[in-house]
C-alpha cells in the first residue's frame, strides 16, 4: 500500500517540530519555515509565469530592476543590482535586446558609457506579469482583512529591517 503523502500544514508541522528537537525555539520556527514554504510556493508560482512568458529568470531581474529604478541604468550598475558578473550582464542584454525589450543608449558625455533602458515592449511585459503574479498573490491573501494584510506586512518589514542591521 502507498505511502500518504503530508499535506501542506502536516509538513509545516514536522518541519518545525525537527528545528525545536534540534534546539530551535518554536515560535521562531513557525514564523521562518511558514515564511520559507511560502516564498518557495510562491518562486514556483513565478517560475511558471516566467516559463508561459519565456523569459528567463535572470532576464527578469534586469526588466524589475529597471522598471523600479524609473531610469535608464549602465550595465555595471544593472549587474550590481541583480547580483551578477558583467560577462553575464552582458548575454543577457543581447538576448533581452534581440525581444526588443530593452535599448542601449550611448552616453553623449562618455563615449565608453552605454545607458539600458525598457522599451515600451519590456514595460508592457512588465506590466503584464506584474497583473498576472498580483491575482495569484491577491488569491493568496484572500482571507486576510485589509487591516491584517497591513499588520502582516508592517510585521514582515520589522523583520527586513533586522536583517538589514545584521547585515551592517
Amino acid at each position: 500500500m502507498a505511502k500518504k503523502t503530508p499535506s501542506a500544514p502536516e509538513l509545516h508541522r514536522q518541519a518545525v517540530a525537527t528545528y525545536v528537537a534540534a534546539g530551535g525555539e518554536e515560535s521562531v520556527q513557525r514564523v521562518i519555515t511558514a515564511v520559507q514554504s511560502l516564498t518557495k510556493k510562491l518562486d514556483q508560482w513565478y517560475d511558471r509565469q516566467l516559463a508561459d512568458l519565456d523569459v528567463a529568470a535572470g532576464e527578469w531581474s534586469v526588466v524589475t530592476a529597471l522598471a523600479k529604478a524609473g531610469e535608464s541604468l549602465t550595465p555595471s550598475q544593472l549587474a550590481d543590482l541583480t547580483n551578477v558578473a558583467p560577462s553575464s550582464m552582458t548575454h543577457r542584454l543581447d538576448k533581452l535586446a534581440e525581444r526588443g525589450l530593452i535599448e542601449r543608449t550611448p552616453d553623449a558625455g562618455n563615449r565608453t558609457r552605454i545607458f539600458i533602458s525598457l522599451t515600451d515592449e519590456g514595460w508592457q511585459l512588465f506590466s503584464l506579469a506584474i497583473r498576472g503574479s498580483d491575482v495569484v498573490e491577491s488569491d493568496v491573501l484572500q482571507d486576510l482583512s485589509d487591516a491584517e494584510r497591513a499588520e502582516l506586512a508592517r510585521l514582515l518589514e520589522v523583520v527586513i529591517a533586522r536583517l538589514d542591521d545584521v547585515d551592517a
